[in-house]
């Protein structure tokens, strides 16, 4: 059964039933029922309501009124079964609060911290100093030997169409069926010795043999162009993450010099951590 299951096995039957009226002014401490004298609240069911699937939350209110209200008292009756919680139910919890409070303040640092201000100063430092990059338009042919690279470059010296040959020839059949061509690319975007190769090249000049780990390269380089400067617009998530690491960061270590922590567990044996029995 998913967590969800019980909670729906029952609601056919809710169908036609209507949550408690309850009077005007309720606040999430509204009590709306008890069970051994433990409240469960207005704000319970809002808070599981909000946990609930898109398809659940289509149907009538009434009857997802019910569905949580029975859910609720049905799983605080099971709950006030168990009797005492042993280690690893008392650290789940632990946990998961510590987990989800953590999270809301995540939220509220990243949401002071990611503003239109913000994402602006990270542009302009990204881009400040940074020099001019160029892209390249190239094409290549690639063989698996540098014997047979040497009598392609013969054939392409002696006249040959370049295209061709590496339609005919090119073990990267992707780019060979378009004559080797690989389009623009900047730096970063192929294997290493490949760029530099590429960097260096004439344009109009087949470079090479060139190898990598795919095997020898012919380059052909057809044009080159000063790249254009992404917007700011282009770059709003990368930058926004950017600023949302610094900020959270930040945050942690401001948050951290004020408060008193002891780091007790830096010398216990790593490997404790595999032992399930001590939670047992």
């Amino acid at each position: 059964m998913t967590k969800h299951s019980r909670f729906w096995s029952s609601l056919a039957l809710a169908t036609l039933l209507s949550g408690p009226a309850l009077a005007e002014g309720e606040t999430a401490e509204t009590v709306v029922a008890t069970v051994n004298g433990v409240n469960i609240t207005l704000g319970h069911m809002i808070a599981l309501r909000e946990t609930l699937p898109q398809e659940y939350l289509s149907l009538p209110d009434d009857v997802l009124f019910k569905g949580i209200y029975d859910q609720l008292i049905q799983q605080e009756v099971l709950a006030q079964s168990v009797g005492e919680l042993g280690p690893r139910v008392l650290a789940t919890l632990d946990n998961d609060k510590r987990g989800l409070v953590s999270g809301i303040a995540i939220e509220g640092i990243v949401a002071s911290a990611v503003t239109d201000e913000a994402l602006q100063a990270a542009y302009d430092a990204r881009f400040k100093d940074a020099a001019p990059q160029m892209e390249y338009s190239a094409a290549h042919i690639l063989v698996a030997t540098k014997e047979e690279a040497d009598a392609i470059k013969t054939e392409l010296a002696g006249g040959a169409d370049f295209a061709e040959i590496a339609k005919a020839k090119s073990t990267d059949t992707g780019s060979g069926a378009n004559g080797g061509d690989l389009g623009w690319f900047g730096p970063g975007m192929m294997v290493k010795p490949f760029e530099d190769a590429v960097i260096a090249a004439k344009v109009g000049e087949v470079a090479g043999p060139i190898q990598t780990d795919f095997g020898f390269h012919l380059i052909l380089v057809k044009e080159t162009r000063v790249a254009e400067k992404p917007t700011l617009d282009q770059l709003r998530d990368e930058l926004a993450a950017e600023v949302e690491t610094a900020a959270i960061n930040a945050k942690i270590e401001e948050l951290t010099k004020g408060a008193t922590v002891t780091r007790d567990g830096e010398g216990i044996d790593p490997t404790l951590l595999k032992n399930s029995a001590l939670i047992d």
